[in-house]
């Protein structure tokens, strides 16, 4: 792995962000220069040019052209115009809410909504196989209903306005009080 100097022009707590930034982006399954360069955007001031990340990220400039790509098709950047000069300068969004929600609808693209298709295959294809164990079917049925539900109640909260549904992750496990249920097995069945 190319190892990614950041430079020394940046104050230390933003040069912090940008390399924890990149590292958490490794974990999620994100290659690192893409991650370091959405934190870079996101904490820049003004928008960047591909040259000015480059430098500043000690990345080939090739590496920030397909980083910037990624990050557009995740909708995550966007290229802004700036006046008298012709070169493609770009923003990152800094929406909170924003970000996160588009983080969780390209994920859900891109991972949930695979594996639920070929879930409902496998089941479907289960349930005409006579040699499938009944408990096998079960199983599947019950899988392919889990996947089923959480993704349409990601849909359902993709309409609640962000204010209210800060205020339902606040309340955290209270919710869960107020609608009757306490913890336990019993209250998961």
């Amino acid at each position: 792995m190319t190892e990614i100097t950041i430079d020394s022009k940046l104050p230390a707590a933003v040069e912090r962000f940008v390399l924890y930034w990149g590292d958490m982006g490794g974990q999620w399954g994100v290659n690192r220069s893409v991650a370091q360069i959405h934190a870079l955007l996101y904490l820049s001031e003004r928008p960047l040019t591909a040259e000015e990340i480059a430098e500043t990220l000690g990345m080939a400039r090739s590496n920030v052209s397909n980083s910037l790509r990624e990050l557009a098709g995740w909708k995550l950047i966007r290229r802004v115009p700036v006046f008298a000069d012709r070169r493609d300068h770009f923003e990152a969004e800094t929406d909170l809410w924003e970000m996160v929600t588009r983080i969780a609808q390209g994920r859900k693209e891109r991972e949930i909504d695979p594996a639920a298709a070929a879930l409902r295959a496998c089941r479907a294809e289960a349930e005409r196989d006579p040699k499938v164990s009944a408990l096998a079917r079960k199983r599947l049925a019950e899988m392919d209903e889990f996947v089923g539900t959480l993704g349409r109640w990601y849909d359902q909260m993709l309409s609640v306005p962000a204010p209210k549904l800060m205020a339902l992750i606040r309340m955290g496990s209270k919710v869960a009080s107020l609608v009757g249920f306490g913890r336990g097995k019993a209250a998961r069945e």
